[in-house]
């Protein structure tokens, strides 16, 4: 599908940045939703789906020109575990797609002609296990059992008629792999972003590697990096557009670290969108925040977007 202007989203990339929204989860908590179950935001697509849907609508507000579903956490097993069904199921993952077209109408109802765009969340196999090995990978699983177990759930999603999907926060080369073999049966555009640390895949492997499992494919709109330090983000996304010659698609998290023992955030946020230029001029072309990154730190980035770019003043030579 394309945005209202009839223009795709690989369009929109070709003539210059777009935003992304920011954390899905932290703008849910903000709202007053409890997510410590299992399922995390996922559980709201049947408990309370107009609360995803606002939670959209605010980072439209804050300038967001591309809305991630709620579908991160969304598998069929994850929800069979609650006793819901397979036509069950497929029917919340549609409810994603429904409640970010939904948040993207109103907003071109309060401002006609806006370009927005949706892109279906598919999480890694980690996220449905819910115990932080999507932090982690390495599941011992190989890349044909990733691919059944992705395979039902993508192909629910693109049904539903997003406009592309978001292979995101994928720890491990192998689950890529997957993933993309997945995408590429949809006939979706979709981008890859990996979840890095010490710049390797969270899994360990060199990012090269990782970013070459996107290289040469058509349906690729970016590569890059996702739910990883701000530090990190620069060089990933050199990386990404050297190894692939694809845009780049950077989304991080706030900076913040997690104590997964007393389940809570701790330390200062580093996120600083004066840095969005730096990624732009580096091949960004998607760009935006994950977690604890809400609407007031998008609308900063927003903004800096907006800004006509600086010229990069020439070095003085030496005398």
């Amino acid at each position: 599908m394309a945005a209202s202007t009839g223009r795709t989203l690989a369009d929109a990339l070709d003539a210059g940045p777009v935003l992304l929204d920011g954390g899905l989860s932290n703008q849910l908590e903000a709202q007053g939703c409890d997510l410590t179950d299992a399922l995390w935001s996922a559980r709201l697509l049947a408990d309370a789906p107009e609360q995803i849907e606002a939670a959209h609508l605010a980072y439209l507000r804050a300038g967001a020109r591309v809305l991630i579903t709620a579908s991160y956490q969304a598998t069929f097993e994850g929800f069979g575990r609650y006793g819901l069904d397979r036509s069950g199921t497929e029917a919340l993952l549609a409810r994603s797609v429904e409640l970010a077209r939904g948040a993207a109408d109103a907003a071109r109802r309060a401002g006609p002609g806006r370009e927005i765009w949706v892109a279906a969340s598919v999480g890694p196999y980690g996220a449905m296990l819910a115990d932080g090995s999507e932090y982690r990978g390495r599941y011992g699983l190989s890349v044909g059992e990733l691919e059944r177990f992705h395979r039902p759930r993508v192909a629910a999603l693109a049904a539903a008629g997003p406009d592309a999907l978001a292979l995101e926060t994928v720890p491990d080369l192998d689950e890529a792999e997957a993933l993309v073999r997945v995408a590429e049966e949809t006939g979706l555009p979709y981008w890859l972003s990996y979840s890095v640390a010490g710049g390797r895949t969270r899994a360990g492997q060199p990012l090269e590697e990782a970013f070459a499992v996107a290289a040469g494919r058509e349906a690729v709109l970016a590569v890059g990096v996702n739910c990883c330090d701000p530090d990190e983000a620069q060089e990933a996304v050199e990386l990404a557009v050297a190894v692939t010659g694809r845009p780049a698609v950077v989304y991080p998290n706030s900076g913040e670290g997690w104590d997964a023992g007393a389940r809570a955030w701790t330390g200062v946020g580093t996120f600083d969108p004066g840095r969005v230029r730096a990624w732009t001029r580096a091949g960004a072309r998607l760009v935006g925040g994950c977690c604890r990154v809400g609407p007031d730190l998008m609308a900063e980035l927003a903004g800096r977007l907006e800004e006509p770019e600086k010229p990069e003043k020439p070095e003085r030579p030496e005398r």
